[in-house]
């Protein structure tokens, strides 16, 4: 069993910064690619960042790059996100997610943490 927890969200204004954290207990030896996801009320959960086990591949969406940034600590079994410059439209519930060996999809989930962006 892998727990994952999020923090970090919060309101903020256009042009601000925030740090997501997701913090991982239980089995985290099981844990390979890492990955951040949101979802905006009305749309569809999205990928927004993943890292692999390492930290030392990464992959954004068109819509993040250059703002945010994804990382792990395998040490501290804790992913970050560090967001930039955000805007009105960053603004969603913010998951992480894990990965283990024996499947393609993300198999562990956090519960979330809201990120509100105000213009």
């Amino acid at each position: 069993q892998v727990h994952l927890v999020e923090s970090g969200g919060g309101l903020v204004q256009a042009g601000d910064s925030l740090r997501l954290s997701c913090a991982a207990s239980g089995r985290i030896v099981s844990i390979t690619d890492m990955a951040w996801f949101r979802q905006a009320p009305g749309k569809e959960r999205a990928i927004v960042a993943s890292v692999n086990r390492g930290g030392d591949n990464t992959h954004y969406a068109d819509s993040v790059k250059g703002r945010f940034t994804i990382s792990r600590d395998d040490d501290k079994n804790t992913m970050y996100l560090q967001m930039n410059n955000l805007k009105p439209e960053d603004t969603a519930l913010y998951y992480c997610a894990g990965k283990n060996r024996l499947r393609p999809d993300y198999v562990y989930w956090g519960q979330g943490t809201q990120v509100t962006v105000s213009s």
